[in-house]
Parts: C-alpha cells; structure tokens; sequence
C-alpha cells in the first residue's frame, strides 16, 4: 500500500480479516488472538485495528511484540489521528459512520434490517432499528480514497435513503492514511514508535485502560 525501502533480510507478512467480525466484538478477539498465537516466530505485530467495541481488550501478547493504533475505533484510523476523530465527535457526537468495509459486508442500518425484517418480521425489525439509530444525526460515508466514495456511494446513498426517517444529513468524507502510514513505517523503524500507538511486550496482555 505504502512505499517503502525494505531491507531483503527483513521478512514482512500480512493477514487479512474479514471485516465483518467488527460487528460481534468477542468474535474479532477471538480471530486476532488466533492468528497471533500461530505465528510461530517471536515476531513484531502491527495490528491495523483500535479498540473496536472491546474487540481487542485482553488480547495477549504472546511471545510477540504488538504494536496497535491509540484509537477507539477504526474511524480514528480513517481520519489519520486520535485526536481528529475525538475532536469531531465532540462537535457532532451523533454521527454514524459508513465505511468500504461495513458496506461491503452488509453491517450498515439497512443492511441490518434486512435482516431483522426476514428474522422478525416488519413491525418488531422497525421497532428494533428505531431504538438504535433515532438518536443518530448525521451519516457520513468515510473512506481514504475518491476510488472508493465512488464505488461504493450507490450503497451509501440506499443507507441514507432509509436514514432519512430519523433525520439523518447525509455527508461525505476523504479521511488521512497518516496513521496507517505511521503504522506500515513502524515495521522498518520499530524505535521510532510515536504516543499515537500503543505497545505491548511479550508476555502482556492489551486491556481497555489504556487507551485512556
């Protein structure tokens, strides 16, 4: 994704997870702290998550060294920084974010009614969906790329068409790869590791205090 000068001698290996394990947070511990525990190699990790609804409290270290974002979420890493997503929260704390990831998985507020609809029928899946979004009052469609507002905005503006009956503003978002950057250069730079991440020695175990 990033260019870099990487040495031959330094071996790089990247695991990708689906991303709709972010919707059951005790699923996304389970398949990080599995795909952890079999690297066999004492290894640095750098994790491309934040805390993710307690989806990372209590991963353990291992043999390994891990390296996470400071960040409560995955939209701070959209945004580049901590600090940009607290700061916008704060100005508009009832924002519901889309990303590529949740659209493509079907984790947004229609995605989720759909599938209320076809398990509970039309009047408790609109009870259901009122109760968690109602309060909601912005949805933005966050994405690192114009590539990717663009494919995927058919979808986005389906979500905002069934938004609406909670008055929902619908915007649009390119985010910073700053973070992600920070964290790819980390792999060549392991003693230049700045206050926007979080390490973990071997042996440790992550907890949700310290992203505080």
């Amino acid at each position: 994704m990033f260019e870099k000068n990487i040495p031959d001698d330094l071996r790089i290996t990247i695991d990708f997870l689906e991303y709709g394990l972010h919707a059951v947070p005790k699923n996304l511990n389970r398949a990080v702290q599995e795909a952890i525990d079999k690297i066999e190699q004492p290894s640095l990790i750098l994790l491309g998550y934040g805390l993710c609804g307690n989806g990372l409290h209590n991963i353990r270290s291992g043999k390994h060294t891990l390296v996470i974002p400071k960040a409560d979420d995955c939209i701070a890493i959209f945004m580049g920084s901590r600090e940009k997503h607290l700061q916008m929260f704060s100005e508009n704390p009832g924002t519901y974010y889309l990303t590529k990831g949740w659209l493509e998985a079907g984790s947004d507020p229609l995605g989720e009614y759909e599938q209320a609809l076809a398990k509970y029928g039309k009047e408790t899946a609109d009870w259901v969906m009122a109760q968690q979004y109602q309060h909601y009052k912005r949805l933005i469609f966050i994405a690192h790329r114009q590539e990717d507002l663009d494919k995927y905005r058919p979808r986005a503006l389906q979500v905002a068409e069934y938004c609406q009956q909670w008055g929902m503003e619908y915007q649009e978002m390119l985010g910073s790869e700053n973070l992600l950057r920070q964290l790819a250069e980390i792999a060549t730079a392991p003693d230049q590791i700045s206050d926007q991440f979080l390490v973990i020695p071997p042996g440790e175990t992550l907890t949700q205090e310290q992203f505080r």
